[in-house]
């Protein structure tokens, strides 16, 4: 009997001996090229870059995944109770595997393999830190071997909070959001500190299926999940009974998080990405945490795209109807595959399916299945009736304009861009590419390259007045026949109208815009003066050498051209444009900054002292401060009495000019006050006429004008600023000559110190003879 017990001894020692060995040599063989766990001490997950406007509001961010790392002691309390029970409720007793966990599976598994359920896991915490961190979601026993020793050696290696912090800022909980932090946000719009334990529940509740427990896609599903979680709180002791019932029979209320300004301001926020890309490289933008401040205004910005659009549907509505959009013939499921047709939220249109057709109205409904009438009233611009534009089954666009009602609505045809910027320091408030982000990331404000036509003649009479001329030299206006070289037909100017009106004072040849005139100035200051005069304000880089560029011929950009005329309000300085202030990494440090000037004694200043610092530019003094005042008062004049009379009725301080190429192709307005530029362009993706009458008086300079209205208060629009050495002198704007018996009416124009209008009938006649051009001086 002795000798059975003791080989029964033997066996059983022998076979744990056996197992042993067995265990260790498994473990050992599978120790080898484990991933290496020790950078999880120091590791930081991906960041998301935040874009932050001028006033310090978040615009954007740029990230892969949807990340806020929050430190474990910022972590509330309520959410990592939540997560213990839901996940792991012996975390803080284990080495990193529960032996109790493990067995209790094993005993429920057999009866799920029997049941043909789904198996149940055991995996711990810290081994989801080690698949998440180290390992692949690959399903299989060498993985779960792997994962248990990777789980003791964390164990060794870290605390629990500081696996805990790894986790919570790790784990995907489905809608893109990955960490609680984000989460929180994603489905409650709130910081986790501020979280109820049922709302904390539900994130717990998310982890084993993120996408099937998303409360967004079953709202059911996920309050049966998070139910499960709460009875964990109960059972683990966290909350009470009475507690625990307040909780299940809360519904979930979700809030997702909005990004009000995001939509309005896509077009500027992408230039932003590509800029900081091409500077500081990916996976800085898209991992590291940046912080990008930006000069966005958010009250100009959505003031600029509104106005942009409200143009552009104007000018469409002018074009009539071109027909729906689509149309399907299941009228009762045909909101399918019309993700290509959606526009931004803040457009306020619907997608909606004709249902029945009346003689005075149709029947419709939209995609979130609100039935409503689009009435006659709302088509009166297609100038149609409702049986010769729609059918049944046809797909439109629709705004709904009170209660059920609707009117119809067309994406524009043509497109355009908008830029409003500081013109003392360069920085863009606001900018717009285009009518919908969603339907063409194509930025016709940075991106298209377009011949400005009248646009740009400004800086020809700027270049003028440098070269001695005066704003009342009388230029003529007649027919003009010109050489442009070699195999170059011959170019015969006109102005828009075919007219000729004479001698005019350059004042009246930009006022009206007169090409001829135009034309006769850039003859006599030379194309070279021209061509280097453009390419050091940045408007042109390599434009041809041909008189035809006095006219606008040569393609820029509308930010270019914008930030170019922002030299005739700064007092002749050359601005670049400015759409990045700063950027700082995660730790707060200035990684970039393009504050260019220089405060002058601010550490001698005190903040009750009277004497005030002085701001210092580097800013290059493109043409003298005379000629900006000139010019500005010259543009004003185009306000009130020229090609930009549409604007006088503001009865403020505005000055701009308006562009139109051949054949009504491309419009343009660029206009100012005394505080900012505004550029405007309005033209097809695919070079084609507007239309006859389609002038920059008719496209662009509504858009400016709505947005002036919208943006700038009387006070926000002063007098411009007078030059030094500017004197008034009244004078007959016919003539240009001092007012006598004869003069009609007179103006006051601004002469540089030097210059004089002191001229006889007789020097005129006796120079016309000879010149095209009278210069008084």
């Amino acid at each position: 009997m002795h000798r059975i017990i003791k080989n029964i001894f033997i066996l059983i020692f022998s076979f744990g001996l056996l197992s042993a060995f067995s265990i260790i040599a498994v473990l050992w063989a599978f120790s080898n090229n484990l991933p290496d766990y020790k950078f999880l001490k120091n590791y930081k997950p991906a960041v998301s870059s935040k874009v932050y406007s001028g006033e310090g509001e978040l615009v954007n961010d740029f990230s892969s995944e949807k990340r806020i790392f929050v430190p474990y002691n910022a972590i509330s309390q309520k959410v990592i109770n939540s997560f213990l029970s839901a996940e792991d409720k012996n975390f803080f007793s284990h080495p990193g595997v529960d032996a109790r966990g493990v067995l209790r599976a094993v005993v429920n598994n057999v009866s799920n393999i029997l049941a043909s359920k789904r198996l149940e896991g055991a995996s711990t915490i810290t081994q989801q830190v080690a698949k998440n961190f180290l390992l692949t979601n690959e399903v299989s026993f060498n993985r779960k071997i792997k994962e248990a020793i990777l789980a003791f050696r964390i164990e060794r290696a870290l605390s629990k909070e500081r696996i805990l912090e790894l986790y919570l800022n790790q784990i995907y909980l489905g809608g893109g959001a990955y960490g609680v932090a984000s989460a929180s946000l994603e489905y409650f719009d709130k910081p986790i500190s501020e979280l109820n334990y049922d709302e904390a529940a539900l994130l717990a509740a998310l982890p084993k299926a993120p996408s099937r427990y998303n409360p967004y896609k079953n709202i059911k599903l996920a309050k049966f999940r998070r139910d499960l979680v709460l009875k964990n709180l109960l059972e683990n002791g966290y909350i009470d009974e009475k507690n625990y019932q307040k909780f299940i029979d809360n519904k979930i209320n979700l809030k997702k998080r909005k990004k009000t300004f995001t939509e309005d301001t896509s077009y500027y926020v992408e230039d932003i990405r590509k800029d900081v890309i091409d500077k500081l490289g990916f996976d800085k933008v898209y991992k590291q945490g940046l912080n990008i401040s930006t000069p966005i205004n958010l009250n100009l910005q959505k003031i600029a795209i509104k106005s942009l659009r409200e143009g552009l549907i104007s000018y469409d509505k002018r074009k009539g109807w071109r027909g729906p959009v689509s149309s399907s013939k299941n009228i009762d499921d045909w909101n399918n595959d019309l993700d290509k047709l959606r526009l931004e939220n803040s457009i306020n249109w619907d997608l909606a399916i004709i249902k029945k057709v009346n003689k005075f109205s149709v029947e419709i409904e939209t995609e979130k299945k609100i039935s409503g009438i689009v009435k006659y009233e709302n088509i009166t611009w297609v100038k149609k009736e409702f049986n010769e534009i729609l059918k049944i089954g046809d797909i439109i666009y629709v705004e709904n304009i009170n209660k059920n009602v609707f009117a119809l609505r067309q994406l524009p045809e043509v497109n355009g861009g908008i830029v409003v910027m500081d013109p003392f320091t360069g920085r863009v408030l606001a900018l717009s590419g285009g009518f919908s982000f969603m339907q063409s990331e194509f930025n016709r404000a940075t991106q298209a390259l377009r011949q400005p036509g009248s646009a740009f003649k400004p800086f020809i009479y700027a270049l003028a007045l440098e070269n001695g001329y005066t704003p009342s030299t009388l230029i003529l206006d007649a027919p003009l026949v010109l050489e442009q070289g070699l195999d170059l037909k011959m170019w015969k100017p006109e102005n828009y109208g075919k007219k000729f009106y004479g001698p005019s004072t350059l004042r009246m040849g930009l006022e009206k815009s007169r090409n001829l005139m135009t034309v006769r100035i850039a003859q006599d200051l030379g194309i070279k003066k021209i061509v280097n005069f453009s390419k050091k304000l940045g408007i042109y880089e390599n434009p041809s050498e041909l008189l035809s560029i006095s006219l606008g011929s040569t393609e820029t950009t509308l930010l270019k051209l914008t930030s170019a005329y922002a030299s005739f309000v700064n007092g002749g300085k050359l601005i670049k444009p400015i759409m990045i202030d700063r950027i700082q990494d995660s730790e707060g440090n200035t990684i970039f900054n393009n504050e260019k000037r220089k405060c002058l004694n601010c550490d001698q200043v005190s903040f009750l002292s009277k004497n005030y610092p002085n701001i210092e530019d580097e800013f290059l003094q493109i043409f003298s401060a005379e000629t900006a005042y000139q010019m500005t008062s010259i543009l004003e004049g185009t306000v009130q009495n020229g090609t930009g009379k549409n604007l006088k009725d503001l009865n403020l301080d505005l000055g701009g000019k308006t562009g139109t190429t051949n054949s009504n192709t491309d419009t343009w307005f660029v206009g100012f006050t005394s505080k900012l530029t505004i550029g405007v362009y309005v033209g097809s993706d695919n070079p084609k006429s507007l239309g006859r009458y389609e002038t920059g008086a008719k496209t662009a300079l509504p858009i400016f004008k709505n947005f002036v209205k919208g943006a700038i208060k009387k006070e926000d629009a002063r007098p411009f600023k007078v030059a030094d050495n500017i004197i008034m002198r009244v004078i007959d704007p016919i003539t240009g000559k001092k007012p006598d018996n004869n003069t009609k009416s007179t103006i006051i124009e601004a002469y540089k110190n030097l210059q004089t209008y002191d001229i006889t009938d007789q020097d005129i006649n006796n120079r016309l003879k000879n010149k095209n051009i009278l210069r008084f001086y």
